[in-house]
């Protein structure tokens, strides 16, 4: 896997959020709360989903724990945040320098490439992570479990100084 680099311009997300923890990770339960209400966002701007990660500081993954709360969001793009369906929140991603990796095959299979970019595309390049959300960007060839499903990682970073 060999990121291509790019700055990604400020977006409006709109969406649903809960706490949780990768020893029990489980967004299906978030993405099924949200896809019911998306219908409901007015003012959607294409059709690309985000599943996001907010982690509370930047040293999240320095002190790795399996049970540490992070943020998790399920969320769609929107032009302006005049019209927020009930339940849903408002998030807006900062301007920053991301890593893109294309992933090819089931979700529930996602876990091996985030290890391999965390712990050895990572230390071994000229980036470290910066604090800024994580995220996988699900367009048109996204196809939920199956393995011929894509869908791109989005990994917030920064040149080592």
């Amino acid at each position: 896997m060999t990121p291509r680099f790019e700055t990604l311009a400020p977006k409006k997300l709109l969406g649903y959020s809960m706490k949780m923890c990768f020893a029990e990770h489980a967004p299906h339960k978030l993405w099924q709360a949200f896809m019911p209400h998306k219908k409901e966002i007015k003012n959607i701007v294409g059709s690309n989903l985000y599943s996001l990660e907010v982690y509370p500081d930047a040293d999240f993954f320095k002190h790795y724990d399996p049970k540490a709360l992070f943020e998790k969001w399920a969320a769609a793009e929107v032009s302006d945040y005049e019209q927020v369906p009930e339940g849903m929140k408002p998030l807006v991603l900062q301007e920053g320098l991301y890593a893109v990796f294309t992933y090819k095959g089931k979700s529930s299979d996602a876990k091996a490439a985030y290890e391999y970019i965390l712990l050895s595309w990572l230390p071994r390049s000229e980036y470290e992570l910066n604090h800024l959300p994580h995220f996988a960007l699900m367009g048109e060839k996204y196809k939920n479990n199956d393995p011929e499903s894509e869908e791109e990682i989005w990994i917030p970073v920064r040149k080592v100084s």
